[in-house]
């Protein structure tokens, strides 16, 4: 057993080579204990990691797994373009263009049977309710098409929208993935409750009518509820609590930035929002930059404006998007009591100086 001496070493006695090796020993034994604290560092450090690591690397096994069905479907198609008609793809890749006079497409209640307008049923093949047939409606720019679903919802796209939906909704909730903006006019079932699904985010609802907004060019998904009531869930920026939701009440405009992954509200008029389903833009204290932006997805043209200081001019009226762009931008420019100049190339692009 290793016994401490109590012999004192007497320094005056001892020669200039004991000295040396003396402080040598000194010295290797604080080099030693200073490498054996570092390393301990070291593996603190390798062990927090590590922490971090597999908490990082179960988080996301977590969300990926909790991807829903339409979620991973969306995913396989989203190199789908929108072409120059609406198309209705069903089952089996069936596709089918929509044209302009046929005002509303609609499902029956087991999504067989679609009826295109009022001269048009399309048949296709569901060989089993268990199973989830998946069909996508694509909305180019400057065309707007209305679905009614098998459940009975209504929904309006706007230009540039794909709406992913079930033919026949089996389950005990009901989804469909929207990208570009549409209204929906759900129908009630407390039993089945309804979410419209994005990218980071998702809206529950049981029965109601609401806005989305969800344009990939956007920075911001924008939901704005006009009668019901509904819950956003998104995810955040936080590294140990991956989602969060808020329920919003009538007359609430919700925000979720994309980029920083937070949620802003604020009470609007809704009117602004619903408008366009009836051919109508209203506009209040908007930037020319953003009306422009509107007016370039529905006309299907690109808006350039050489102006950064006109571009950001507000604007207050209405717009009637049934008329031919021309008109719309003599609206304008009276409206502004501006007198900028535009031009229309062949090539569609609409540039304002």
């Amino acid at each position: 057993m290793y016994q401490k001496s109590n012999k004192k070493i007497n320094f005056e006695n001892i020669s200039e080579d004991e000295k040396l090796i003396l402080g040598n020993r000194i010295k290797h034994s604080i080099q030693s204990y200073k490498s054996r604290k570092q390393k301990y560092t070291y593996y603190l450090l390798f062990a927090a990691a590590s922490v971090v690591l597999i908490f990082s690397v179960v988080t996301y096994s977590s969300l990926n797994e909790n991807h829903s069905t339409i979620e991973k479907f969306a995913e396989s198609v989203k190199n789908q373009k929108n072409k120059n008609e609406v198309e209705l793809i069903l089952n089996g890749d069936k596709n089918i263009k929509v044209k302009e006079s046929d005002s509303i497409i609609s499902y029956s209640y087991l999504g067989k049977k679609v009826s295109i307008g009022a001269s048009e049923t399309i048949e296709q093949e569901i060989t089993n309710k268990n199973e989830i047939t998946f069909n996508t409606l694509l909305v180019p720019y400057g065309k707007r098409k209305e679905i009614i679903l098998s459940d009975g919802t209504k929904v309006w796209l706007n230009s540039g929208s794909k709406l992913i939906f079930p033919a026949y909704f089996s389950e005990n909730k009901r989804e469909v993935y929207l990208e570009g903006e549409a209204i929906f006019e759900v129908a009630h079932n407390a039993e089945k409750p309804f979410f419209v699904k994005a990218s980071q985010y998702n809206v529950e609802v049981l029965g109601t009518v609401f806005n989305i907004s969800n344009y990939k060019d956007d920075n911001a998904i924008r939901t704005v509820l006009k009668s019901g009531s509904v819950k956003i869930n998104y995810e955040n920026s936080s590294l140990f609590s991956r989602t969060e939701n808020i329920k919003i009440a009538p007359g609430t405009l919700a925000v979720y930035h994309k980029n920083d992954k937070e949620i802003t509200t604020e009470e609007v008029h809704v009117d602004k929002y619903f408008s366009w389903r009836e051919g109508v833009f209203i506009f209040k204290n908007d930037s020319l930059a953003s009306i422009m932006k509107k007016l370039s997805r529905y006309y299907d043209l690109e808006i350039i404006i050489n102006d950064k200081n006109l571009a950001k001019h507000t604007f207050s009226g209405y717009l009637d998007v049934k008329e031919n762009i021309n008109q719309i931008m003599t609206t304008i420019i009276t409206a502004e009591n501006s007198s900028f100049k535009y031009e229309i190339t062949t090539d569609r692009k609409l540039i304002i100086n």
